[in-house]
């Protein structure tokens, strides 16, 4: 995998995600959702902080959610420094074809969610109770560095009451599969599955 072949990679996976995002900015309201089939739905929803919703203001109750989100949005670029050195280093010393591309695919994750964190404040508006506009003349809905990640893919593939056979669980209501995620979240777990499932191809084999 050469280094022009994984930047093109690269931006295929951010074109993919930045439109799914800016489509749904610039057509939905905050929160709205539309069925696609029974156990798939598109729902917009915002996250202010990092996987799951969890924040950093959670963990760390002295710190603000803003001073928060600014230090996450900082970290954020800080990491995607070491993921593309761990890439270029990857790629110079002919690591592995499946090594190179899990890091694209956190690569490009990571790029794409600081794109959302660091710029969507200063160039949408407000999608509370509103689709939101692209460069709105008043300005932004917040400033630099503390935008928010667009979510929108919510698969809920089941919800009910477990029947009583079933060990364990029988009995109490289960709802599967809650999370909202979106075209990033997507390539950063194929990326990280690649590497924990493919462990010896991942780093035993050079490319040729």
């Amino acid at each position: 995998m050469t280094l022009r072949k994984s930047i093109l990679l690269i931006l295929t996976i951010l074109l993919i995600d930045q439109i799914s995002k800016i489509y749904i900015k610039t057509h939905f309201e905050l929160n709205e959702d539309f069925t696609v089939y029974s156990w798939f739905k598109i729902a917009f929803v915002e996250n202010d902080g990092m996987a799951w919703g969890a924040k950093i203001s959670d963990m760390v109750t002295f710190i603000s959610d803003r001073s928060a989100k600014l230090i996450l949005s900082i970290f954020r670029i800080v990491a995607l420094a070491g993921i593309g050195y761990w890439l270029w280093f990857s790629i110079k010393n002919k690591g592995s074809r499946l090594l190179v591309i899990s890091i694209i695919f956190i690569f490009a994750v990571a790029l794409g969610n600081i794109i959302d964190s660091v710029f969507y404040g200063l160039i949408f508006s407000d999608s509370l109770g509103q689709v939101a506009v692209f460069l709105p003349p008043e300005g932004g809905y917040d400033t630099i560095f503390h935008g928010k990640v667009v979510d929108m893919l919510y698969l809920p593939i089941y919800s009910g009451i477990l029947p009583s056979w079933v060990p364990f669980f029988g009995g109490n209501y289960l709802s599967f599969f809650d999370p909202v995620f979106n075209v990033a979240d997507v390539a950063i777990s194929t990326g990280f599955c690649m590497i924990i499932f493919f462990n010896k191809k991942v780093f035993g084999t050079k490319n040729v």
